[in-house]
């Protein structure tokens, strides 16, 4: 008898508990966590969660649902973090997935025992315990661990990581840096900028700054009109769009982009090149060094602010496993449909990819492979270790090298994919 665990009971986690179990499987889920939804349970002082008071997704809801659980027609286009959880927690009531999942308890260790089974030691409320299990599904997230930049120099007002910010009200009256061009980044630098006395933005590269609507439709659902055209057509034509849109950003004072459509991830934000024509917020280029509160930036020109809000990003992190076994926090992530273990058979990771696009439909897609797999309807393939280095010799679409886009996927491309190993294994059910 199978007996598998699953960590997280986030958007990933809760329909991985689903589609095994749905396979007749045995599952324990563990999260740190009082309820389901990971990273959208709000929380005003810092925990696991790094949404904030005014969080909405960057996806929109007819693209973000999960196939076997739509959104209610009356939830926004764009979500907010409250309808996000209240989405994620009727699903799992509706599936009955709470009996399954031990919450309030951290996994500390996943090692590897010589039988194959997975040892997993957990702490609950002060008590450690450790378990056996079959099989081993990783579903902790990706969005949890803070990566801090460093500069020369000593910086001696607040400085934050996006993690750690939670709503305006706090920087009132302030003068406000905030670092990054990503969502998270354009989304402090809109809010703090309604109650700072000035809010800043440096970018230390030109980004593309996508309007969270066009033509009155949601700019995905718009982009997925494209998907029957190779990557490449239907990226060139989508920055050609996005220009006509929006503009060059010299004309908002923010760096050029010099890479094509789709090197980067596109930040979705409809207010922060409102807000920079407005005046409410500055564009500065990136930080040279720090001075006490004074920031002496690259093109010569130096400010005192009170905050430094750094949003640059998380680390791919799994504190759980041996780092000499497992450790994917540098380097490539050489995972089959990024989530078989070259030589772990019995280790699925779901949802640790980032699509261009929203990660739950995907992770779902997983769930049901990963559920086939445990349940031997569907083989791994004999040459498995070179369809993982594939994973990152070939990926969908040539991206700048940061530590953020080693895991990019295509997110229409990659449910395909993912779908059709699926039907495979529907097909070989039925001949057998």
């Amino acid at each position: 008898m199978k007996r598998v665990c699953v960590i997280g009971a986030g958007p990933s986690g809760i329909t991985a508990i689903k589609n095994i179990r749905e396979q007749g499987l045995h599952v324990v889920a563990y999260d740190f966590n009082a309820d389901v939804g990971g990273n959208w349970i709000y929380n005003e002082s810092e925990s696991h969660s790094s949404v904030f008071e005014t969080t909405h997704i960057i996806s929109s809801k007819s693209l973000s649902a999960y196939a076997d659980f739509p959104f209610d027609p009356e939830v926004a286009d764009y979500p907010s973090h409250s309808e996000l959880r209240n989405y994620f927690q009727a699903y799992a009531r509706y599936f009955d997935l709470y009996p399954l999942i031990e919450f309030n308890t951290l996994v500390v260790r996943c090692q590897r025992k010589p039988n194959g089974d997975w040892a997993v030691t957990t702490t609950c409320k002060g008590q450690e315990k450790t378990e056996l299990f079959s099989d081993l599904v990783v579903c902790n997230g990706h969005h949890w661990q803070p990566n801090y930049p460093s500069y020369p120099g000593k910086f001696t007002g607040q400085f934050m990581h996006a993690h750690q910010y939670k709503k305006a009200a706090p920087f009132e009256g302030q003068k406000v840096l905030v670092i990054g061009g990503g969502n998270s980044a354009c989304d402090v630098a809109v809010e703090t900028s309604r109650v700072s006395s000035k809010t800043a933005i440096s970018w230390r590269r030109g980004y593309r700054i996508l309007p969270k609507f066009i033509m009155g439709k949601p700019s995905d659902v718009i982009a997925s009109k494209m998907t029957f055209l190779p990557v490449r057509l239907r990226n060139f034509l989508a920055g050609i769009m996005i220009k006509i849109a929006t503009g060059p950003n010299q004309w908002y004072g923010l760096p050029q982009v010099t890479h094509k459509f789709g090197a980067t991830h596109p930040t979705v934000n409809s207010e922060l090149l409102y807000k920079i024509r407005h005046g409410k917020v500055t564009p500065k280029p990136d930080i040279e060094r720090f001075e006490g509160k004074k920031v002496h930036f690259t093109d010569g020109s130096q400010e005192e602010f009170d905050t430094v809000v750094a949003c640059t990003g998380y680390v791919l992190a799994h504190p759980f496993f041996d780092p000499a076994v497992i450790d994917y926090s540098q380097g490539p992530v050489p995972l089959y449909l990024k989530m078989f273990h070259p030589t772990y058979d019995n280790l699925y990771f779901i949802g640790m990819f980032q699509p261009l696009g929203c990660i739950w439909p995907g992770a779902e897609q997983q769930s049901k492979l990963a559920a086939l797999a445990l349940t031997g309807q569907w083989q791994r393939p004999t040459n498995i270790q070179q369809l993982c280095q594939r994973e990152v010799s070939h990926p969908h679409m040539r991206q700048i090298n940061t530590s953020r886009h080693r895991i990019t996927v295509d997110f229409h491309k990659f449910i395909r994919d993912l779908k059709v190993q699926i039907r495979k294994a529907s097909f070989s059910k039925k001949v057998a």
